[in-house]
């Protein structure tokens, strides 16, 4: 197999759309969009909005999204907002990660959650506002609201 040189993506670049490589990215600028590679290297000053897909991921810079890939690293300047599906993690203290995590043995091979959620998300979107807009009931008890759980947020 032929070696080849690692695509850069400097700091200076600002991209909307995917980005597709069967190769090595190294990512120092901004994307907007989904992120599919061999392996994946984003930078510390880095920023992706969207998917991130790949066979091994080093993350040091911003990623809101989900993250999809058969090995994760996360430095300690590393900010996820967004769900991992991994085969092996590593979190270095000072990550911070905000979302689910789950392993799977091959990551890679089982379908993207996006395109089921999407279309029984659609209704519950379009249903939001109403109740949002109902007044609250009288004799609803105060604790069946409960805030978030902890445990989704973690500053490791």
């Amino acid at each position: 197999m032929k070696s080849r040189a690692p695509s850069i993506l400097s700091g200076d670049l600002v991209l909307t759309g995917s980005i597709v490589s069967e190769g090595e990215v190294q990512l120092d600028g901004t994307v907007d969009g989904d992120i599919r590679a061999g392996s994946l290297i984003i930078g510390e000053e880095a920023v992706v909005t969207g998917e991130v897909y790949a066979e091994t991921v080093v993350i040091r810079g911003k990623v809101s999204g989900s993250v999809r890939a058969r090995q994760v690293q996360l430095a300690a300047t590393a900010r996820i907002e967004g769900d991992i599906v991994h085969a092996a993690l590593s979190v270095e203290s000072g990550a911070f990660f905000d979302g689910h995590c789950r392993h799977s043995t091959d990551p890679l091979a089982e379908k993207s959650a996006p395109s089921a959620p999407s279309a029984s998300s659609a209704p519950a979107t379009s249903s939001a506002p109403k109740m949002d807009n109902r007044p609250p009931a009288a004799n609803k008890p105060a604790s069946v609201e409960q805030p978030p759980l902890a445990a989704n947020k973690s500053s490791l």
